[in-house]
């Protein structure tokens, strides 16, 4: 039986980057299980915690323990990035890659890259050359390629920030189709509608600390802070 990487904890950590400190002290750990909504303004720390749970930060302070060791941890995680990176690839050559990279066969892998590009409305542009389809088109290939190998955790840095209403909605269905598979989701937006149709818990950061957290109903109907109570009226939070 494979150990599960999560729960994760973080211990006094602290992110610095030429002096300025952009995230911490933090003392939090993360269950399994769920979708974590990461909320707060521009600048409040949500994208350099997401990238610091993923190891993309260094830590100048505290420690961060996984379940595993910090290897195995990795390999079952994936990040998928606000703009969202394209290899210089067909569509099929995208989704087919992180399978053979972990040791998948090539007809296995082109198997499994079928299904994801049916699942996400690609199934007719698998030939394509992935850097030229739509902002749409690139997220959603981004999120299949990130779920392709089924990993443990997703992250994912507002990932509709761009999108329309459309490739919004079906992304948010690939993520509750990937929860209710067994990935544990932490998810950054500034969109209080997407933070209320997905999150179980929610996270609010202000000047790198988590301020406010807990159960998302309760925080969505009663905010204990003025700055997510400002947040969720749609005020400028500083």
């Amino acid at each position: 039986m494979v150990t599960p990487i999560l729960p994760v904890s973080l211990s006094d950590v602290v992110v610095k980057r030429r002096g300025k400190t952009l995230l911490g002290p933090l003392d939090l750990t993360v269950p399994s299980g769920g979708c974590t909504i990461v909320m707060g303004p521009n600048g409040s720390g949500k994208t350099t915690f997401l990238r610091t749970l993923h190891g993309l930060e260094r830590l100048n302070q505290g420690a961060i323990t996984w379940s595993v060791p910090v290897e195995a941890a990795r390999s079952r995680q994936t990040f998928v990035f606000q703009t969202p990176i394209m290899m210089r690839r067909s569509v099929r050559d995208n989704l087919a890659f992180p399978l053979l990279v972990s040791g998948a066969s090539r007809a296995e892998a082109l198997r499994s890259a079928q299904d994801w590009a049916d699942r996400i409305g690609l199934e007719n542009a698998l030939e394509r050359y992935a850097p030229r389809l739509s902002g749409g088109e690139k997220q959603k290939l981004a999120l299949a390629r990130a779920l392709i190998s089924t990993p443990d955790v997703v992250f994912l840095d507002e990932p509709c920030a761009n999108l329309d209403g459309q490739s919004t909605r079906e992304i948010e269905m690939i993520l509750k189709e990937a929860q209710a598979s067994g990935t544990r989701i932490l998810m950054s937006t500034h969109d209080v509608g997407q933070a209320k149709r997905l999150a179980d818990d929610v996270l609010f950061f202000m000047h790198g600390e988590i301020i406010e957290s807990g159960n998302a109903a309760a925080f969505f109907a009663a905010p204990k802070t003025p700055q997510a109570s400002a947040l969720l009226r749609g005020d400028i939070v500083e």
